[in-house]
């Protein structure tokens, strides 16, 4: 099994003058969960190269077993230094696409032209397609077979917009999660701030929170089987 996972390229939180980038817990807790059942990954972003890591992610209060994993191992880190460009992988190449979350997705990945066919080709192709915490972001501008949204009269989740006021970037970020997928006609639902809630509807999976990244690893393992 050849699985791809998507990550961001932008490192800027807005107009705040932090960092931003992806968080370490939604790709390591998927990336180990996948690795360790025999699963191939192969990881791109946008520009290629180096995939900038969230430092509110690196933080003591912030760790988990697989992110403390990750930190000790040479080869994962080497994966996310090296990342391939998105514009040079296809997705005849693989049976999956993940998205890990962080807020850089915000800004690149919601209106990246390359990321959003790949996507629609993976659905086209009837192959899982998954995405937790901000990454649905991605889903933004991605159409269905029918060319409506592809989120459209399908069960959704993400980070919540009461999860976004509690690490107060209600007002930095482009647009709300919760609010994108409402819009774009998703029946969006949701579990307590921070309690894992994933959802899978057809090939689309999407998981709400850094919490819920194992799950969505799971199930797009068993999507896969």
């Amino acid at each position: 099994m050849n699985v791809l996972f998507v990550l961001t390229s932008h490192d800027k939180l807005g107009n705040t003058g932090k960092q931003t980038g992806f968080w370490i817990e939604e790709f390591a807790a998927p990336y180990y969960t996948l690795l360790d059942k025999g699963v191939n990954i192969t990881v791109a972003t946008p520009k290629g190269g180096k995939a900038p890591i969230d430092p509110s992610s690196d933080t003591e209060d912030a760790q988990t077993e697989d992110t403390k994993r990750f930190k000790q191992d040479e080869a994962a880190q080497r994966v996310i230094n090296n990342t391939k460009k998105l514009s040079e992988v296809s997705a005849a190449d693989f049976d999956a696409v993940f998205y890990p979350g962080g807020h850089g997705p915000l800004w690149d990945l919601a209106g990246d032209e390359t990321s959003i066919k790949l996507i629609e080709t993976f659905n086209e192709q009837e192959k899982p397609v998954a995405f937790v915490c901000h990454a649905p972001a991605a889903l933004k501008g991605v159409k269905g077979t029918d060319g409506q949204p592809l989120v459209k009269g399908r069960q959704v989740t993400g980070f919540t917009n009461s999860e976004e006021e509690a690490v107060q970037l209600t007002e930095v970020v482009p647009f709300l999660v919760e609010d994108m997928l409402k819009e774009n006609g998703g029946i969006y639902s949701k579990a307590a701030d921070w309690n894992v809630h994933v959802l899978q509807d057809g090939n689309l999976i999407t998981g709400q929170n850094p919490a819920s990244s194992h799950e969505v690893a799971e199930k797009l393992y068993a999507a896969l089987r």
